[in-house]
């Protein structure tokens, strides 16, 4: 399958200027009035799922980090991101946490803590991730075996290949067009096959165009049954 293998493009679009207007563009507007999912829904499944070691993925301005409530008041925070403008931005924003922060390509062996995580956040990712070379879906490799036993993968993404309002689609193509998404084949049924075949536990539902998901390990896989979680 021909297509970008780098995503690159979709996130080169995160300059300081769109980081400023981000918390109201993308979250507040666009997930309210074109998409069909508040960011009051997504900050409730950041609330339900995340966990004392959280790792976050495309990170982007952090707003779901800022505003939960962690299970503790020393959480550890690990922020992954390609983008080093908005890995410096949530690094300001969430600052008393302390977060590590990592800048890498999720598609690609990265430079995470050698530790498991009891919780990891994919929000708004998949949609900009590049459907070529050996997929988006390669991402959920890397991160699976960071996932403590028990431990939750959760986030969100947009479908681009059901879009019924007319503003969804046009909106949706344009961002296609110019590389911020590539998502015109994602569909509910790829995400549930992509989660089922790496995770015991798998929950979707779906709100406008927006699916969310959550994923768990029950226990470690076999080739890992001697390492515990530090």
């Amino acid at each position: 399958m021909q297509g970008r293998i780098s995503p690159e493009a979709g996130q080169r679009v995160y300059t300081p200027l769109v980081l400023s207007i981000y918390d109201w563009y993308v979250l507040e507007f666009s997930c309210g009035k074109i998409w069909q999912c508040s960011r009051e829904r997504l900050l409730a499944q950041y609330q339900r799922c995340v966990g004392p070691r959280h790792l976050d993925v495309g990170v982007g301005t952090g707003y779901y980090l800022d505003h939960v409530r962690f299970p503790t008041t020393t959480p550890e925070v690990t922020l992954l991101d390609l983008n080093p403008e908005s890995l410096a931005h949530t690094s300001r924003r969430i600052a008393r946490y302390s977060p590590q922060l990592v800048h890498g390509n999720v598609l690609e062996p990265n430079a995470l803590p050698d530790r498991h995580f009891d919780s990891i956040g994919l929000s708004f990712l998949f949609h900009c991730l590049p459907a070529g070379g050996g997929g988006k879906w390669r991402a959920l490799d890397y991160l699976g075996p960071k996932l403590a036993p028990g431990g939750t993968l959760f986030g969100s993404t947009i479908l681009g290949s059901s879009a019924p309002l007319l503003r969804q689609r046009w909106l949706m193509r344009v961002y296609n067009r110019s590389g911020i998404f590539d998502n015109r084949a994602d569909d509910m049924d790829a995400l549930e096959h992509e989660l089922h075949s790496r995770f015991d536990d798998v929950q979707i539902e779906r709100e406008g165009v927006v699916a969310l998901f959550t994923a768990r390990r029950r226990s470690a896989p076999a080739r890992d049954s001697a390492h515990q979680p530090d």
